[in-house]
C-alpha cells in the first residue's frame, strides 16, 4: 500500500494487507474475535480488514480458500467474540464503570457504549457491529445490564451474520471491478472514515449540547426529574379528590 493509505489508515502493523501477508486466515480470525468483544481490542481494524479479506479471497493472494469457509469462519469467530464480553459483562457487572482509566482502557468509550446501548436498546447489538470501538463494549454493556441471554445471542447471530459475512463478500465481489483494484488504497481510506462517521456525529452532538449546556446525561437527570413531578403533582391531585 502507499504511504498516504498506510498513514491514514494506522501504523503499518495495523495495515489489513499487511497482518494478512504475515499471520493469514488465523490472524483475521483472531483481530475479529478480539475486537468483537475483549477490551483490549477496540483500536484494531474491523471493516477494512473484512473488506481486504474478501479482496483477497478473490485474487487468491495470501488466502486461498473458498469464500463460503472464510465467511463461516469469521462469523463465527465475531459471534464469539461477543459472546464473551457479554459474558464479561455479567460477571464484572457495574464495578466495570469504575475501573480506572488506563493505556488500554478508556471510561469515555466504555459510556459510549452504554448511551449507544440504552439508546437503541437490543438493537444495538446489531447496529454496534458496524460502529468502531462501540462494536468491542457493546456486548460488554449488555452483560453489565443482564440483558436477556436469549435475547442477546439472537441478536448477536443475526449481527455477526450481517457483519462478519456481509463485509467480507462486498470485498469479495468489488475487489474484482477494477477500478476497485486499482484505487484500493483510498476505497480503504473511505470505509475507515464512512466506519468512524457515526462517532464524529456523536461527539459533534455532544460538543453542541455542552455548547447549549445541556448534556445528553444532563437532559436524562431533566426528564427523569420532570416524570417525577408530574407523578407527585398527579398523586397530590388524587389524595385531594379524596
Amino acid at each position: 500500500m502507499t504511504p498516504v493509505a498506510l498513514q491514514a489508515l494506522g501504523p503499518d502493523w495495523l495495515d489489513p494487507e499487511f497482518l494478512i501477508s504475515t499471520f493469514g486466515l488465523i490472524g483475521v480470525l483472531a483481530i475479529v474475535f478480539a475486537e468483537s468483544g475483549l477490551l483490549i481490542g477496540f483500536f484494531l481494524p474491523g471493516d477494512s480488514l473484512l473488506f481486504t479479506t474478501g479482496l483477497l479471497v478473490a485474487d487468491g493472494q495470501y488466502l486461498r480458500y473458498p469464500l463460503w469457509l472464510v465467511c463461516l469462519l469469521i462469523t463465527i469467530s465475531a459471534i464469539a467474540g461477543d459472546q464473551v464480553g457479554y459474558l464479561f459483562g455479567r460477571k464484572v457487572g457495574p464495578a466495570l464503570f469504575r475501573r480506572p482509566n488506563s493505556k488500554l482502557f478508556k471510561q469515555e468509550n466504555l459510556l459510549k457504549a452504554h448511551d449507544f446501548f440504552e439508546k437503541y436498546g437490543a438493537r444495538s447489538i446489531v447496529l454496534a457491529r458496524f460502529v468502531p470501538i462501540v462494536r468491542t463494549f457493546t456486548p460488554i454493556v449488555a452483560g453489565v445490564s443482564r440483558m436477556n441471554y436469549r435475547t442477546f445471542v439472537v441478536y448477536n447471530v443475526v449481527g455477526g451474520i450481517l457483519w462478519g459475512t456481509g463485509v467480507t463478500v462486498l470485498g469479495y465481489f468489488l475487489g474484482q471491478i477494477p477500478f476497485v483494484k486499482a484505487n484500493i488504497e483510498y476505497i480503504l481510506i473511505g470505509i475507515v472514515f464512512v466506519s468512524v462517521l457515526p462517532i464524529i456525529f456523536e461527539l459533534t452532538r455532544a460538543w453542541l449540547a455542552a455548547r447549549r449546556g445541556t448534556t445528553p446525561a444532563e437532559r436524562r437527570a431533566a426528564a427523569e426529574a420532570e416524570r417525577e413531578a408530574r407523578e407527585y403533582a398527579q398523586a397530590e391531585q388524587a389524595r385531594e379528590q379524596h
